[in-house]
């Protein structure tokens, strides 16, 4: 698969109704989410490592082409420098195998008190991690990191490990009315968005508004681009945020549904395919 899509959670109840079927218990979840999107983000391992048996049971309740785009843990990334942390970080890597191939890139995100300054401390964190053979991939938010020469310095480190780049795009959120639901999604960075891919797969972040049409022009931008990426041979990873979480899911089909209309190549929602199952073929 060139093209994965899908949220940052699938543990929310306000899903349920639209996304899950009226009555599903919350261990559903995860089964009934990887049957309708093919990745998450995972933000739950940013906040705690689950243990080997939660692993394990992920892995089971997923289908095979289903993948975690797993966070590391704030621990191990809002902690100062990271070299310190490379043994816990390590160790969180070697926990996630009984993921198997269900394993996807994981991600480092960096605090905005993270500055260009540490870059040396960066690369020989990302070089520990790379021996591990799981792919990574990096999200920055100090400012400094966006202008140059900084910028084309961290691409050039990231192109050189193999490293991704998490693109973060939160401008749909910083655009339109001051709900207050929006006000306090907009404790998320307003950084620029540079479309740079360093390495053969890239994760974007899109902080949706939950006003459809605000979104509109953003997504188009973003399918031109990523049409682009999946022509040249990458592999991209979507993934939809939303002040209001219950949008979530909508706007991530509503980004499909753009994308397959450009005659971009990329799978089938799985979630489309459930909703609309092929006819049967009469016996009569």
């Amino acid at each position: 698969m060139n093209f994965f899509i899908g949220c940052a959670v699938w543990s929310y109840k306000g899903w349920i109704g639209e996304l899950y079927p009226q009555g599903t218990r919350q261990s559903d979840f995860l089964q009934l989410y990887s049957r309708r999107f093919t990745t998450v983000e995972g933000n739950t391992t940013f906040y705690a490592v689950p243990n080997q048996e939660t692993v394990t049971r992920w892995a089971t309740q997923t289908p095979e082409n289903f993948e975690f785009c797993l966070k590391l843990p704030r621990d191990v990334t809002h902690n100062g420098q990271l070299q310190p942390h490379i043994p816990d970080a390590l160790k969180f890597l070697e926990g996630m195998r009984p993921l198997g191939k269900r394993l996807g890139p994981v991600f480092a995100q960096l605090p905005p008190s993270y500055a260009p300054t540490l870059i040396d401390d960066l690369g020989a964190f990302l070089e520990a991690l790379q021996q591990t053979g799981v792919r990574l991939a990096l999200e920055v938010r100090h400012q400094d990191w966006f202008t140059e020469p900084l910028a084309s310095e961290l691409t050039a480190l990231l192109e050189r490990l193999g490293v991704g780049r998490v693109l973060l795009d939160s401008r749909p959120i910083y655009t339109g009315d001051d709900d207050p639901q929006i006000q306090s999604e907009r404790r998320k960075p307003k950084v620029p968005v540079q479309f740079s891919v360093t390495a053969p797969f890239s994760l974007i972040r899109f902080i949706s508004h939950p006003n459809l049409p605000v979104n509109q022009p953003f997504m188009e931008e973003w399918v031109t681009q990523i049409k682009q990426w999946l022509q040249q041979g990458r592999q991209i990873y979507f993934f939809v945020h939303c002040p209001v979480e219950e949008r979530s899911p909508e706007n991530a089909r509503h980004f499909q549904k753009l994308l397959e209309h450009s005659g971009a190549t990329v799978p089938p929602l799985p979630w489309n395919i459930l909703d609309n199952p092929p006819n049967q073929l009469s016996l009569w």
